[in-house]
């Protein structure tokens, strides 16, 4: 498997930095990279179920790069020891249209929330749904979530508001929870009143902008009518 991947250019790293910085400030644990057919799959964690009682949905932001060759690999490694290689790359950049090589970190294999893979193909394309509707839900959650958590609450607590404000659907978007609408905004993927995709497959919603996509499995006691 290889070690490294190599981006088209200098632009590309600084989209991956923010990319990643928004997703450490949501959750500062570990990225998935997946590499294949030229493209990079970065996929990271914004909401999952912590334990079997926990009914929270699994929500993925989605963002792929181009790749300069064909790497191949899936690999699980911390967001902060990725981060901190990309600082040190941009600092030596030269020429920004020149590719840039990136070492992997060490990977790790507890991430219950990378063995889940959302399918590639087979995917219904539903009616689209508006930015607009997804920030004001997004933004309606946070208040509440800052509401109820005050300054110093168990891990637990945190846990089980979290999972109650976002794991709660959206009116009129079915099957799509208030944390789709979080990890749009949190992400930087939602931009006011442009046009949200919305495709499904089996138990999977995806919610696809210009700039990423979000990965919506629900539990199965929420695929009943």
């Amino acid at each position: 498997m290889s070690q490294t991947f190599s981006l088209v250019d200098s632009l590309s790293l600084s989209d991956l930095q923010v990319y990643l910085s928004r997703a450490q400030r949501v959750e500062d644990g570990s990225v998935r990279l997946i590499a294949g057919s030229g493209v990079l799959a970065v996929y990271v964690a914004v909401l999952h179920p912590v334990g079997l009682l926990d009914e929270s949905p699994t929500i993925l932001g989605l963002r792929t790069f181009a790749l300069t060759a064909l790497d191949s690999f899936d690999a699980v490694v911390p967001v902060r020891s990725l981060l901190e290689r990309i600082t040190r790359l941009q600092a030596d950049v030269v020429d920004p249209t020149a590719a840039v090589t990136v070492r992997l970190p060490m990977q790790v294999n507890t991430v219950t929330w990378a063995a889940i893979s959302p399918p590639r193909g087979g995917w219904k394309s539903l009616e689209e749904a508006p930015g607009s509707l997804l920030e004001s839900v997004a933004r309606a959650g946070i208040d509440e979530v800052a509401a109820a958590i005050p300054t110093g609450t168990g891990e637990q607590i945190v846990q089980r508001v979290r999972s109650e404000v976002w794991g709660r659907p959206i009116d009129g978007l079915e099957y799509v929870p208030a944390g789709a609408g979080f990890a749009g905004l949190s992400l930087g993927f939602l931009g006011g009143d442009d046009p949200v995709r919305v495709f499904e497959t089996g138990p999977w919603t995806r919610l696809t902008t210009q700039r990423g996509h979000v990965l919506v499995k629900r539990r199965a006691w929420s695929l009943r009518r």
